[in-house]
């Protein structure tokens, strides 16, 4: 039987939005499993839709650089341990020059970045490994993404240096791909469109609509319209062209495109640590356990 911690239940609380007791119960029940007490308890009405993994814990930067034409874009991420080395001059300008790097090579595979050429004699590798000499903390190039777009144009946005967005629109001008970058770095769509999302993603959402209370004891073909109407809603919820616009909410992204006659064909954003899905003191060694691999 595992230990329900506090951090367990503090995790599932900031992600239902449900009372302490109704917590700690579900996570007796999946003996600490966050994911399934979710699942559960989404059943039972006691959660809405919950949010994503709880705060990950990482430090470090997104950066973009584009080229000259912007037709080329690449988007890196590099972590390091604490958010004061974050800022440090040294830091940045290395984060900077593996941005740099990677456009310069359309380098989309995190490997051959670190053995690329960071300057005449070192290597992203070399140069990193002799920063962390220098500044006593560990740092790892953790992903990369190049994006290129051959018949329409790229925009871009770095809110802070936590969060960056590429997109790719066919008709789109600079103002209208900014202003969709920008709208993915705050709403954090999924998907495309609802039909980009996987059918194994609608099956287990449908699974949960129909074991919630309200659906008990109503005719089949009420539920199904039931589940169709919320079914909908959920799709559009985590695709980009169904969320309404944030500059704009009485319009949806969907429509903003096609009074502007143009089309999202990509979109890449990055959010320093997502995905990492480690509490704050397994970070370093998980940076440690890179350094030493």
């Amino acid at each position: 039987m595992m230990a329900i911690t506090a951090a367990l239940v503090k995790e599932l609380r900031e992600r239902t939005g449900a009372g302490m007791m109704e917590c700690k119960k579900a996570l007796v029940e999946t003996d600490g499993d966050v994911e399934k007490a979710i699942e559960n308890m989404r059943k039972s009405g006691q959660a809405k839709a919950a949010k994503k993994a709880g705060r990950v814990a990482a430090e470090g930067l997104i950066i973009i650089k584009s080229s000259d034409d912007a037709k080329t874009a690449a988007i890196v991420e590099v972590n390091c341990e604490t958010d004061f080395v974050a800022r440090d001059e040294n830091f940045v300008s290395f984060a900077n020059g593996v941005a740099q790097v990677a456009l310069d090579g359309k380098i989309t595979d995190i490997e051959a970045l670190k053995a690329a050429k960071f300057d005449g004699e070192h290597t992203v590798e070399q140069t990193r490994e002799n920063l962390v000499a220098k500044i006593g903390e560990n740092m790892t190039v953790r992903r990369v993404v190049i994006v290129e777009s051959t018949e329409g144009s790229l925009g871009s946005y770095q809110h802070g240096s936590r969060i960056g967005v590429v997109v790719e629109t066919k008709g789109g001008d600079d103002d209208l791909n900014r202003d969709l970058a920008m709208h993915i770095a705050a709403s954090k769509p999924d998907y495309l469109n609802p039909e980009a999302i996987p059918s194994e993603i609608i099956e287990k959402e449908k699974e949960i609509i129909k074991a919630q209370p309200d659906m008990e004891g109503k005719p089949e073909e009420i539920v199904e319209k039931m589940i169709g109407g919320r079914i909908r809603k959920f799709a559009a919820e985590i695709s980009l062209t169904g969320q309404p616009f944030v500059k704009d909410p009485s319009q949806s992204v969907e429509n903003l495109l096609k009074s502007k006659s143009a089309e999202v064909v990509s979109f890449v954003r990055f959010e320093v640590g997502e995905g990492i899905e480690k509490k704050e003191e397994d970070f370093a060694s998980e940076v440690m356990a890179q350094v030493r691999g």
